[in-house]
């Protein structure tokens, strides 16, 4: 029996001997070294706490955390089998990776939300087209890693299957300069509390563009928290760690103003710099390098990305055209529901009515033309109504408003690409 229990012991000894020479990956932040070290510590702690407590205790733990365990399946098991969501890997069967998606459901409730996206689309990827598994059509490799086409739940998306990935997007002439004075940038970013996630934006195209010539640290994404080295740092009110129980989207926007840059976590602005002290040329998405990307269960998704050039003030657009055009209200596709980040643009135009009580608008909705002419009608209309009445709910009088469609007859650009058709699918407000 002592026997036994030496060789136990020496055994355990082995394993935390080995498992703090865990060498970290050579790319990773300062805050990603002290999180494999602070494991370390908690791991060599734990080993020898189970050493102390004796052969016995350590396998009773042992049989107490097999039976959560299987508690914690079966009632994961009746989660999924509840929920039509599912996560559909490309080269896997979909009842094979049958996973709940836990995020909130969309909300207008953004009142405080000021984000006014860029009005000419410089770039945008909607995923709209893409082959399942095929790496996406527009973007190039930076350097190194794995990305392609995905499915979840109902969502395309582009899927990291490694860490390190970095993606850069197919632009005119990407040598060049060609991020604006004035720009805005707008994604969404999946977010799962398994392991360490985050998603960095370089404001240079790591495949074509030196990196010699911008000296601004990657704009790190975690899932409450934004931080550009060295320029400024934040976290989304009431969330002042990265800890999370369950996985979400987040919307994530930015804005450049040629020297001042904001940067939003859904509703929040959390990052604030006056002054960048760099000249932002192109830009890189990027998975992180301890993200565990394309192990088991591990998503690293992001969608929805738009680049675009911005931005004349709402009434100073009002005084030169007599209407305010925007593609910053966005819609489900082929449906009427606005979604929240359109709140920034609504916001602007019922505080400007507040503050100009003679205006009033004739809210009118336009579409691309994929699709047939009545249906495109039809849905210009009922998302021209759909505005209007989200004005009235937030107290600007019915009386001020009309609504009206004018479907694919009116384009501004043209549509036989995605920044084209982006930029016909806009709302105007006409004043009257």
């Amino acid at each position: 029996m002592k026997i036994s229990l030496l060789i136990i012991v020496l055994n355990l000894v082995a394993f935390v001997f080995t498992y703090s020479q865990i060498d970290v990956k050579e790319k990773v932040k300062d805050e990603s070294v002290e999180r494999a070290d602070n494991k370390t510590d908690e791991m060599i702690d734990k080993g020898f706490d189970a050493i102390e407590n004796g052969v016995e205790g350590l396998f009773k733990k042992k049989e107490k955390k097999q039976s959560q365990e299987k508690e914690n399946n079966k009632n994961e098991k009746a989660d999924v089998e509840d929920n039509d969501a599912v996560k559909q890997e490309p080269d896997k069967p979909a009842n094979d990776n049958e996973k709940k998606i836990s995020q909130p459901s969309p909300s207008l409730q953004w009142a405080k939300y000021d984000f006014i996206p860029g009005n000419v689309i410089l770039f945008e990827d909607i995923q709209e087209g893409e082959e399942n598994g095929e790496f996406p059509s527009r973007w190039d490799l930076a350097y190194n890693g794995a990305a392609e086409n995905a499915m979840f739940g109902s969502d395309n998306v582009i899927y990291f299957r490694e860490a390190s990935t970095c993606i850069v997007p197919f632009i005119k002439n990407p040598e060049s300069d060609y991020l604006p004075d004035i720009f805005t940038l707008e994604l969404d970013a999946w977010f799962e509390p398994e392991e360490y996630c985050a998603y960095l934006i370089t404001f240079y195209d790591q495949k074509n563009q030196s990196e010699s010539t911008i000296e601004l640290s990657p704009l790190v994404i975690e899932a409450n928290n934004a931080t550009l080295h060295g320029r400024g740092n934040g976290y989304y009110p009431g969330k002042e760690d990265n800890e999370i129980t369950q996985g979400f989207w987040r919307h994530i926007a930015i804005s450049f103003n040629t020297r001042a840059m904001k940067i939003y976590l859904d509703d929040a602005r959390v990052v604030n710099i006056p002054n960048l002290g760099a000249n932002p040329e192109g830009i890189s998405l990027c998975c992180d390098g301890m993200n565990s990307a394309g192990s088991e269960g591990i998503n690293r998704f992001i969608q929805n990305i738009r680049l675009a050039k911005g931005g004349v003030k709402l009434y100073d657009k009002l005084l030169q055209n007599g209407k305010i055009v925007t593609n910053g209200i966005r819609f489900d596709v082929d449906k009427a529901t606005i979604r929240p980040e359109s709140m920034g643009v609504i916001n602007s135009i019922v505080q400007l009515m507040k503050e100009h009580p003679e205006l009033n608008f004739s809210v009118e909705g336009h579409t691309d033309s994929d699709g047939d002419d009545a249906s495109n009608q039809d849905l210009s209309e009922r998302r021209a109504n759909a505005v209007t009445d989200q004005l009235i709910k937030s107290g600007i009088d019915a009386l001020r408003l009309k609504s009206k469609g004018w479907g694919e007859s009116k384009p501004v650009d043209i549509n036989d690409t995605p920044e084209g058709k982006a930029n016909n699918r806009r709302v105007e407000f006409v004043k009257i």
